[in-house]
């Protein structure tokens, strides 16, 4: 295929692959005004396949970075009606939601950390019931790549910039496995990935026990009815969708207070429009009780900080270091691709469909079954060549998980 071909076979797979739009339904695109061309093709393929409304949500990284400099505070922190209603409208009616990541990771490293955190927090907090929808699946939804000038080059720096532009567009193609078809080639992925997810939930672990040489040293408790899921999800009424394309992870849930030790990231972290790197966690019980980073500390701080739950694991998720994407030896500077280059943990809200008969039950009813809440989910890297990963169960075996950074069960 050609590069047109590539990217209207792009658009194609994240419509039918990974919201999976069926006759009638809705869906909203979130996009850069950069990201025109192909949220045109994905709202063409979307209509061809029988949607009957495509919304798009543009955004710009001028605009963003002029707001965050110029506009008052009181703005900044404020989401207002009109959008809030029409997240609302589009939820309940049972659409899709696409949204394209590529914004410059360094955007707004000139603002100040805590004026961005405030935002943040108060955004997360008006916009919490569409989070909580979608790290529930009530609607299908999927997060892609799309290259945009100001990310190629912090991905490829001595590069022509439009050169820059057309690599990152053919890394984002293979990475996602854009094939000549791509849905036979996502379903057999997924059942690799869905194979692996079954086999951990099958070996109930009551914990995992991470060492690497750089210092790692974690053992992470799993609650209860805990249950791994690889890159596909189901709605409530069944239907499939893939949230993360691509995906190479193999995902739970830890229990909010059984987190303890000491953990290395091994990737810079994108935060907020600001790099965190060479950054480590000390846990007790569950909590951050200290933390430090070379670059970015002070943004880490605020994230930390932003609610209980940020200080608190939501998220262990399992990607050999022989993969697809790490084997690039490339870092993308964004988490979609740079998590599924290695083992990964997020601060914040834990997905609750991870847990056994977890549907319906209050926030409090899953906190006191281990479940974490925050208003943010951030994902950090913590994998690397030499992570050794030990998977003990209830009655009391260890169970080699990962060796050498790559799976170890038989």
């Amino acid at each position: 295929m050609n590069f047109n071909q590539r990217m209207d076979a792009y658009a194609e797979m994240l419509v039918k692959v990974g919201i999976h739009i069926k006759k009638g339904q809705a869906l909203v695109i979130r996009a850069p005004l950069e990201g025109r061309d192909v949220a045109v093709l994905a709202a063409k393929h979307a209509y061809e396949s029988g949607a009957s409304d495509v919304h798009i949500v543009w955004s710009d990284d001028d605009l963003t970075l002029l707001r965050y400099k110029h506009a008052p505070e009181d703005v900044l922190n404020h989401v207002p009606d009109f959008q809030k209603e029409m997240y609302r409208y589009y939820l309940e009616k049972g659409a899709g939601f696409l949204s394209f990541t590529g914004s410059n990771p360094d955007l707004l490293k000139q603002i100040d950390p805590k004026k961005l955190q405030e935002s943040t927090k108060h955004r997360s907090k008006a916009m919490e019931f569409y989070s909580q929808a979608m790290m529930s699946d009530q609607n299908p939804w999927t997060v892609a790549g799309i290259a945009t000038k100001a990310w190629a080059h912090k991905v490829y720096p001595d590069m022509d910039p439009d050169d820059a532009v057309f690599k990152l567009w053919n890394d984002i193609f293979d990475m996602s496995r854009v094939t000549d078809d791509s849905v036979a080639t996502w379903r057999d992925h997924m059942e690799r990935v869905d194979g692996l997810a079954e086999k951990m939930t099958d070996y109930g672990f009551k914990s995992l026990h991470y060492r690497n040489g750089l210092g790692t040293d974690l053992v992470i408790e799993l609650p209860e009815g805990h249950l791994w899921a690889g890159g596909g999800s189901k709605t409530p009424d069944g239907r499939d969708f893939v949230a993360n394309i691509p995906t190479e992870e193999v995902f739970t849930l830890p229990h909010l207070g059984g987190v303890n030790g000491v953990v290395y990231a091994t990737m810079p972290l994108v935060y907020n429009g600001n790099v965190i790197d060479r950054f480590h966690l000390r846990f007790k019980d569950g909590r951050v009780e200290d933390f430090d980073a070379e670059t970015g500390r002070d943004t880490l701080k605020h994230l930390l900080e932003t609610d209980e739950g940020a200080s608190r694991l939501g998220e262990v998720a399992l990607v050999p270091y022989d993969s697809p994407i790490s084997n690039r030896n490339q870092l993308f500077y964004n988490t979609l691709f740079d998590e599924n280059a290695s083992c990964h943990l997020a601060l914040g809200r834990a997905y609750p469909t991870c847990l056994k008969d977890s549907e319906g039950k209050s926030k409090e009813e899953l906190r006191q079954l281990g479940v974490n809440d925050s208003l943010v989910h951030v994902d950090f890297m913590v994998g690397s060549k030499d992570m050794e990963i030990t998977g003990e169960t209830a009655s009391g075996e260890t169970i080699p998980v990962f060796r050498d950074g790559n799976w170890a069960l038989s």
